[in-house]
């Protein structure tokens, strides 16, 4: 127990969290690590009929459990049937599929051959899906629903590897013209009787950490995706500081899986919470996450910030539409939470008396209902990252009693690189850093990373993995940031700073992160590369400003006329301006346009994580901006 005290990750955590000698054990009791190759059957031996994972039929409307040994005995049904298939040992293989069961049914029958698994975001292209089909050479992919399977085929001809797509869902309509997919049950049956496991469990005998487990894509807001390659040591590693971070959490968890699959946040989540036993409930369309959150009410789910912003923006809405007693009680709660939580417990100090029977008060009151209406109730704690987070919505969260653990980390890094402790974050950080996980302050304050979980390059590509990987082994992110103690602080995305023709640098993200949280913006692109001034394309949430104009009786034909109207731009104006007075006057958004129409990934303008391709925004709307910036509609004081 000592020597655990004194390691350098449970050192951290027990300093911050002094452990009951218990809770020390179980963590020493935990240790043991099971390649990905038998996870799930170790899992099974000790779970058995215990539900693992769950998933909805939209007939029903029913969640349908899947036990451990069900969930191994699939597991073991798919490494026998793609034996039958042909597959070898470290052959790629391909996952085109919205969040399903079987995806993680592929993934370890896959790695139980020693194969590859290479997930493809649902929501690709089949430009997209031809590239990633034709760099990995994939001769097997697995499909999901109707689109998924639509594009794969469309590019069949032009993937000379290609052989076969195997489709999960028995909905879907081939191709007339397709002679060779099958569905998922028919591949599945010639697993039964398990034919094959003699040859099976000689392979999965010699699985090693390093083989290669997984060719992760990164979506490529600039130039063509890289495959970053994740080896099952970068998981193992990942269980193990997790261990020793996450101690709260246990096979007594229910997470909801929200976040596609093929993002590396939420499939090395995925791949923790079955390391821990923690039941795993599938939600299959994101849009539907509102109404499966209630219906499960989980007490774990990884999210990115917008989540959390919505979450704020109606809250505040909320809060605008009261009056009297009622909106003075809600805005006392939380006031009453920051105070308690932010400025007491944060800091590992006690709050006083009066603060604590008023939280104790609101805890069973305004904050249950918010919980309660989230379908968070139940909540333990909440990974957030994938963004920057503003520290309002940081601070409000907190406040409220939600326990969102605030993190950083890139498919490069298996994830995690910093999060939030219980006690001792900081407001505006990302948390501290793992332990065993080294990081360091480079030229142009570049955040340098080193470690087991960090990738061993990019598929196929070593020249940029030689420019990402120095000849000391430290993974250059391209994010700018600090270290404030044990802190870690993000300023901007290096290689996405502008430089306005003044010669001023200004980071989009920053100005973005902070405009983002007002309930009237949806979604915001900052312009200012070698111009003359910052501007932005600005998407509103097309609802709140229909109700502001019914409000005001503002008459319009159609969202393009209404967008246009003075009232509607002042009251951008002003909202913006409240929110950008920290900035330097340089940095300051002088001219903005509204937009009738949502930037989309089918226009090329969002990557499948929903991050704006500059470029493609630029080369898009260039007359838009163009005419932001006429000399003839300019003047110092734009507006």
């Amino acid at each position: 127990i000592r020597g655990a005290q004194e390691s350098r990750g449970l050192g951290d955590v027990y300093k911050r969290q002094p452990l009951p000698l218990c809770r020390i054990y179980q963590y020493m009791n935990n240790m043991t690590y099971h390649h990905l190759s038998v996870l799930v059957h170790r899992r099974a031996e000790k779970y058995g009929d215990k539900v693992a994972l769950k998933y909805r039929d939209y007939e029903t409307s029913q969640w349908i459990p899947i036990t451990w040994n069900q969930f191994s005995q699939t597991v073991r049904q798919v490494a026998n049937a793609l034996v039958e298939l042909g597959v070898q040992e470290e052959e790629n293989i391909g996952i085109f599929s919205q969040n399903k069961p079987e995806c993680l049914y592929v993934d370890f029958g896959a790695f139980a051959n020693r194969a590859v698994t290479i997930p493809l975001y649902a929501t690709s292209s089949p430009a997209q899906a031809q590239y990633i089909i034709n760099d990995a050479q994939i001769r097997y992919i697995f499909v999901g629903e109707q689109f998924q399977y639509d594009a794969a085929f469309s590019v069949f001809g032009f993937c000379q590897s290609l052989q076969q797509l195997i489709i999960f869902d028995r909905a879907v309509v081939r191709d007339p013209r397709d002679m060779t997919s099958i569905y998922f049950d028919e591949f599945l049956e010639t697993g039964k009787g398990l034919p094959n496991n003699d040859i099976v469990e000689e392979r999965t005998s010699r699985a090693s950490d390093d083989d290669l487990a997984n060719i992760l894509y990164t979506s490529g807001t600039t130039g063509e995706p890289k495959g970053v390659m994740l080896h099952h040591s970068n998981y193992m590693e990942a269980f193990r500081i997790h261990d020793i971070r996450l101690v709260d959490m246990s096979d007594q968890d229910v997470s909801m899986n929200f976040l596609p699959l093929t993002h590396v946040f939420e499939k090395a989540w995925t791949y923790l919470c079955i390391h821990k036993g923690v039941q795993i409930c599938i939600n299959l369309r994101p849009v539907d996450i509102q109404t499966t959150i209630k219906e499960i009410r989980p007490t774990l789910m990884c999210s990115v910030p917008r989540f959390w912003e919505k979450v704020y923006a109606g809250v505040q809405e909320k809060i605008a539409q009261e009056t009297g007693l009622k909106k003075a009680m809600m805005l006392d709660a939380i006031k009453v939470g920051k105070i308690h939580n932010i400025d007491y417990l944060r800091k590992g100090k006690t709050p006083p008396l009066m603060n604590q029977l008023k939280y104790k008060f609101y805890e069973k009151t305004v904050y249950a209902l918010l919980k309660k209406t989230i379908g968070i109730e139940n909540g333990n704690f909440f990974p957030t990252a994938g963004a920057a987070v503003p520290d309002e919505i940081c601070e409000f969260v907190h406040s409220v009693g939600i326990n969102m653990l605030v993190g950083y980390g890139l498919t490069e890094s298996t994830a995690t690189v910093s999060c939030f402790l219980n006690q001792g974050y900081e407001i505006g950080s990302v948390g501290t850093v793992m332990p065993d996980v080294e990081v360091k302050i480079g030229d142009e304050n570049e955040i340098l990373l080193r470690g087991k979980t960090i990738t061993k390059g990019y598929y196929k590509k070593a020249e940029a993995t030689a420019a990402a990987i120095d000849k000391d082994g430290w993974f250059h992110t391209g994010d700018a940031g600090y270290l404030k103690g044990d802190q870690l602080y993000l300023t901007e995305r290096i290689k996405d700073l502008f430089k306005t023709s003044n010669g001023k640098y200004v980071s989009p993200q920053a100005l973005e992160t902070k405009l983002a949280i007002d309930r009237y913006i949806d979604q915001i692109a900052i312009i200012a590369d070698q111009r003359k001034f910052v501007s932005a394309l600005i998407v509103p949430v097309y609802g709140f400003v229909k109700d502001y104009a019914k409000e005001k009786g503002i008459e319009y034909k159609n969202m393009e006329e209404l967008l246009q109207h003075p009232k509607i731009l002042g009251l951008f104006r002003a909202r913006i301006d409240t929110l950008q007075q920290q900035f330097a006057h340089y940095e300051q958004v002088k001219r903005f346009t509204l937009l009738p129409e949502p930037f989309s990934m089918e226009r090329g303008e969002l990557t499948n994580t929903l991050k704006l391709k500059r470029p493609i925004v630029a080369k898009n709307y260039k007359e838009v901006i163009d005419k932001m910036y006429d000399c003839l509609l300019y003047t110092s004081d734009a507006a």
